[in-house]
């Protein structure tokens, strides 16, 4: 794999501060490291692998539990201290983003995610795991414990090296609106958020 650690900087955040590492593959894509503390050569660092979602993340939508999750995960690793967010750039479970407004088309018509996803000929989850574990690799992270209710993504991390100690539970709580999305996700595609299913109160509006 043609991977570059290309630039880094400090980066301050609601949660602290970070620093920021961004890699290019060989393509001309870019994918990023958000690390607290010093995490070389260390053993069952705090981790969360985080797939990009740009209608969550930038347009607050709330079909989906991405933006809560990712905001989680650098709260937990800011609260321990050490720890790294691989924000990988893969949107829609690797399909991109015109597909993934593709798929959500088809959910607001009748089809679940797994099923929109299916029709449009992709896999349930089409996402990559190898460019997660080489970017671990070069930061000198010998094992994690891993921020996810996902067991492919345990899999597909340490079936490319990285050897995870532990999954820890990453629920972040459901709404109204993707409620129905997260089901299908526990039945179907086997996640365990091992929390309570619960609603959670949505915000007035996000400031």
């Amino acid at each position: 794999m043609n991977l570059l650690r290309y630039a880094e900087a400090e980066l301050p955040t609601a949660y602290g501060p970070f620093r920021l590492y961004v890699y290019r593959l060989g393509d001309g894509g870019e994918h990023m490291a958000i690390v607290k503390g010093d995490v070389s050569g260390g053993t069952a660092v705090l981790c969360r692998v985080h797939s990009e979602c740009w209608t969550s993340e930038v347009l607050g939508s709330l079909k989906c539990d991405c933006r809560d999750q990712l905001d989680a995960g650098l709260a937990k690793i800011a609260a321990e201290g050490t720890g790294v967010v691989v924000y990988l750039r893969q949107e829609g479970r690797g399909i991109g983003l015109g597909n993934k407004i593709r798929a959500y088309d088809l959910q607001n018509k009748g089809a679940d995610t797994v099923e929109a996803n299916l029709r449009l000929g992709f896999e349930a989850d089409a996402r990559s795991y190898d460019l997660a574990a080489a970017i671990l690799n070069d930061l000198g992270v010998r094992s994690v414990r891993l921020l996810t209710n996902n067991p492919l993504k345990v899999a597909g991390l340490e079936g490319s090296g990285v050897k995870v100690v532990d999954r820890l539970s990453h629920w972040v709580g459901e709404n109204q609106h993707n409620a129905g999305y997260l089901a299908v996700k526990r039945r179907k595609m086997g996640h365990h958020p091992d929390a309570p299913v619960k609603l959670r109160a949505l915000p007035s509006a996000r400031k």
